[in-house]
């Protein structure tokens, strides 16, 4: 088994795009070191797609990812620098 490392740019999908019942449609990828600021002060990140929202959800395996922001993810040199 092998062992990828990440770029530091490393990023986690956030929701955004609520439906009627508070659950967001789809998961943005944001700077990891952004996700803990923004759920604890209320701050907005940006996405890879450019959106802006404050982090209020965690993705659940199997959510739905923003396609802008996967395109964006998947073009990401792996074990990269800022």
């Amino acid at each position: 088994m092998s062992t990828q490392t990440l770029p530091e740019v490393d990023v986690r999908p956030e929701g955004t795009d609520h439906t009627g019942d508070d659950a967001p449609k789809m998961f943005h990828y944001v700077r990891k070191a952004k996700i803990a600021e923004s759920a604890v002060m209320g701050t907005h990140v940006v996405a890879l797609c450019g959106e802006v929202f404050p982090v209020t959800k965690s993705p659940k395996p199997g959510s739905p990812v923003c396609p802008e922001c996967k395109k964006i993810y998947d073009n990401l040199p792996a074990g990269g620098g800022e």
